[in-house]
Formats: structure tokens, C-alpha cells, sequence
């Protein structure tokens, strides 16, 4: 696993490419909604595999293994809560078979919903959540690991505690925010990151954040407080609920790159798309580059 400073080597000469959306993009392949996206991954590996190599041939310098929702906590909906380690590993080599040119990171994200309150009881299960899910992800072989779609602070706080115990090295957090750069826990974004920064963290940034023309102004203003990697991973702009339930997201690739090549002009460097985006739009954005 690479070590922050090793991570942050690769910026030196050029902004880092992500992948785009995972999930949305599964079940135009077939996989049903509402099911365990990691069991219905491994059960059916070609659709990904597909996917990853589509995104290292539009440019990602980094995929993120399937791994969003593979705690215990989450895998005990249905019954894998057991497997949780050998999961998570299983789906890094998985991605790392996908592409085999690019990084791969060790997807986490938020468990707020798990939590009735930020007391010492639910840091703690964060915390035993967090290492058991980073331990397969070592043991699979990421190269890095990836928070996002995080709510609130105390959850990076948790995932920066499970990181130092299984002595993992790079780290990435992001944050789902609104538009004037708070987070949903009311707080500005801009310290929270400066803090994880002198935490120890790799990058930080923001992620399912509707790409509009808000989107290089909230980079600006995260600037004034992050020193270090800032990452840039929006969606494809505002969805529209349709009839089935299903969002649809308005931008085209070209729109999209546009407001990304706008984003690291104005700071960020580790750049990439989350809902409502596809490899077509990582391949338009390094174009635009």
C-alpha cells in the first residue's frame, strides 16, 4: 500500500484521474436494484470487470474497488456480515484483474445512518466497522483507501482511528456537502478538512455534489483552508426523479468536463465523477484537459 508521501508524489507533475459512478452503471448491466450491490458483484464479475477496464481506458489513474457498503454492519442485511474480510479482498483483486494500469483504492463510506447519537458506544462501533472492512482491503492488496459520500466529521474522525490500527498508509476523504461549502452536520467544510489534513490525511474533497456553476467556486473557497491534494468527484448535475423512481442526471460528458477543467483551475487536482456519470465522461474530461 502506498504511503501518503508516496501518493502524493504522483501530483507532482499532473492532476490525478478517479473513476465515475459504479453502482448506477451495474444496473444498466443488469443488476437489480435494492440488492447488495458486493454480493451481486461477485456473483456476476464480468459487468465490472467490464466497467473498470472501460474507466482505465477513458483515463483513470485510479479505480475504486466495489467495496462502498462491505461493513459487517451493513453486510449483516443479508447474512455476509462473517465474510466481511474475505469480501472486501476478493473485490480489490477483483478490480485489480480490471485494470491492472491503475491504482486501486479500498471504497468506504459513511455509516451515520447506524448511529443514534455521536457517543463514545458509536464512535466505537465505527471504529471496530471501519477496521474489519480496512483489514480485507489490505489483505486484497489496495493500493490506497477512498472515504466518501461522508455526512459528518466524527465518522472521518473513525475511519482515521480503523486506518492507524490496521497500520494502513494513503488515505482519501470526502465529503457530500451543499453548494456554500458547509456540511450536512452544519459545519464548514473548509477547518473539518484542514484538521484531517494535519490528521494525517492524503487528500481531501468532496463528492455527490451536483456539477454546476457553483461547483469551481466551492473548490475556491476549500482552497482558503486545504494546503495539500484536494479531490473534485462531482455528479452529472441535478437529477430528475422519473416516473419508476429512478434519477436521471441532465449533463452530457462534454458539459461535465467543462465544469471539472474549471474545478482544477481553480485548485483541486485529484479529479473524477460520481452519480450520473460514465467512463465517457472521464475520457471527455481528460480530453479537456
Amino acid at each position: 500500500m502506498l504511503t501518503k508521501e508516496e501518493f502524493q508524489a504522483r501530483l507532482t507533475a499532473r492532476p490525478l484521474l478517479l473513476d465515475g459512478a459504479t453502482g448506477s452503471n451495474l444496473q444498466k448491466a443488469g443488476m437489480p436494484k435494492g440488492c447488495c450491490t458486493e454480493e451481486w458483484i461477485l456473483a456476476n464479475p464480468d459487468a465490472l470487470i467490464r466497467l473498470q477496464r472501460s474507466y482505465a481506458a477513458a483515463g483513470s489513474d485510479i479505480v475504486y474497488a466495489p467495496t462502498f457498503q462491505a461493513q459487517p454492519i451493513a453486510l449483516e442485511k443479508v447474512g455476509l456480515a462473517d465474510q466481511t474480510e474475505r469480501i472486501n479482498a476478493k473485490l480489490v483483486a477483483l478490480s485489480r484483474s480490471a485494470a491492472p494500469d491503475c491504482l486501486i483504492a479500498g471504497d468506504l463510506t459513511t455509516l451515520a445512518t447506524f448511529c443514534d447519537s455521536w457517543d463514545e458506544g458509536c464512535f466505537d462501533l465505527l471504529v471496530e466497522n471501519y477496521r474489519r472492512q480496512i483489514a480485507g482491503l489490505l489483505e486484497g492488496g489496495a493500493d490506497l483507501l477512498a472515504a466518501e459520500t461522508l455526512l459528518y466529521p466524527q465518522e472521518a474522525e473513525a475511519i482515521l482511528t480503523a486506518a492507524e490500527l490496521e497500520g494502513a498508509g494513503a488515505v482519501m476523504y470526502t465529503f457530500t456537502m451543499q453548494s456554500d461549502g458547509s456540511l450536512f452536520s452544519g459545519r464548514d467544510a473548509g477547518p473539518v478538512m484542514r484538521e484531517l489534513e494535519e490528521a494525517g490525511a492524503a487528500a481531501v474533497g468532496f463528492n455527490c455534489v451536483a456539477a454546476d456553476m457553483m461547483t469551481p467556486y466551492l473548490v475556491s473557497k476549500l482552497r482558503r483552508d486545504v494546503k495539500g491534494p484536494l479531490v473534485c468527484k462531482p455528479n452529472a448535475g441535478v437529477p430528475v426523479i422519473g416516473p419508476d423512481g429512478i434519477p436521471a442526471y441532465p449533463q452530457s460528458p462534454e458539459e461535465f468536463a467543462l465544469i471539472v477543467t474549471a474545478c482544477r483551475s481553480n485548485g483541486a487536482n485529484i479529479l473524477g465523477g460520481c452519480c450520473g456519470t460514465a467512463p465517457e465522461f472521464i475520457a471527455a474530461v481528460k480530453k479537456t484537459l
